[in-house]
């Protein structure tokens, strides 16, 4: 469906916000040529967003478990873009594995998810060697991949840079102090225009062992404390699991508990690898957790990407500029008001 846009294609774009989402409508506005500046109020090491405490995982096929298939279409289209625009990402897909106590909870899984083979012990081990006789089958999503934040960010600001826009650190600005198209990628902090949203915080853990290789990330199946272990490089690990309906920062014991026994229960190597860093995130969701584009003239408001952020990020940016560039709105995603 295609409505006439109230914006100019010409106009300069500002962005507020240089996380994932930020960082993402930069790139593909300023490769399509616009005048970009990308407005963050943290410094280039981004330890004030989202992104940085953000798991990186590039799995549509995954959270279709328990996602709206809205997540899946996007996510589908954003494994797209990340090959074409960053083909070293790593898609070495996904490995799903559970103890046989928790086998209903694996089926249940297997039955809501698509795009996967099943393994069996000798195929999880030939998979990950270091998981050999920990788990009789498995569930392999090839097509996913994952990416680590901390990395991929400055690559992405790199390539901002080099496609001709400018990014302004340590800057705090408002859209009201902007002209030309505005778009508001400024998570929480964007409850002043969109009350709506709610923080969900997401802990995690680094910790390092030389004693356990993985290639992909690793989810545990369990009816309490799901996990997931993905690989960071330099023999490092990030734990994550947690989606708390809080707003406070920092790991609570009984994350930090939970996170740890989960992840001796994908290997035991894991109870003498080192700590390397505690940490925790607040998502942007609304009350569906699904992302909003929401168009007010010439102010463009891009929120609510929830534990997607990654994965969603690519797609969203693109139908922004869709809707800039000639009109184009998705209306699963798009609010004009």
């Amino acid at each position: 469906m295609y409505q006439k846009s109230d914006l100019r294609g010409d106009s300069p774009v500002s962005i507020i916000g240089a996380g994932i989402a930020g960082a993402w409508q930069a790139l593909l506005f300023a490769q399509a040529g616009h005048a970009v500046t990308l407005y963050e109020r943290s410094d280039a090491y981004m330890t004030l967003a989202t992104s940085h405490w953000a798991g990186g995982m590039l799995a549509p096929y995954c959270e279709a478990e328990a996602s709206e298939p809205a997540i899946g279409r996007l996510g589908i289209r954003s494994l797209d873009l990340w090959r074409e625009l960053f083909p070293k990402t790593p898609f070495n897909g996904s490995l799903v594995v559970a103890h046989a106590r928790d086998r209903a909870d694996f089926e249940r899984f297997a039955k809501l998810t698509t795009s996967h083979v099943r393994l069996d012990a000798r195929g999880v081990s030939d998979l990950e060697p270091s998981l050999e006789g920990r788990f009789r089958d498995g569930l392999f999503y090839a097509g996913e991949g994952h990416v680590e934040p901390r990395r991929v960010l400055p690559e992405l600001h790199a390539r901002i840079t080099a496609a001709g826009g400018t990014i302004k650190f340590d800057c705090d600005t408002s859209a009201e102090d902007l002209d030309g198209i505005v778009i508001d990628c400024r998570g929480l902090s964007a409850r002043d225009e969109q009350p709506e949203l709610r923080g969900v915080k997401g802990e995690m853990i680094i910790v390092e062992t030389n004693e356990v290789e993985l290639s992909r990330p690793v989810r545990l199946i369990h009816p309490r404390w799901p996990l997931y272990v993905i690989p960071r490089g330099d023999n490092k690990f990030m734990l994550g699991a947690t989606s708390i309906e809080a707003e406070d920062t920092g790991v609570s014991v009984r994350s930090a508990l939970e996170l740890l026994g989960a992840a001796y229960a994908v290997h035991p190597a894991f109870a003498e690898a080192r700590i390397v860093e505690f940490g925790s995130g607040l998502r942007p969701a609304f009350p569906d957790n699904l992302p909003r584009i929401t168009i007010r003239n010439d102010k463009i408001a891009v929120n609510g990407l929830y534990r997607h952020g990654f994965l969603l990020a690519p797609a969203l940016a693109e139908l922004t500029l869709a809707y800039v560039q000639r009109g184009a709105i998705d209306n699963e995603v798009m609010r004009c008001v």
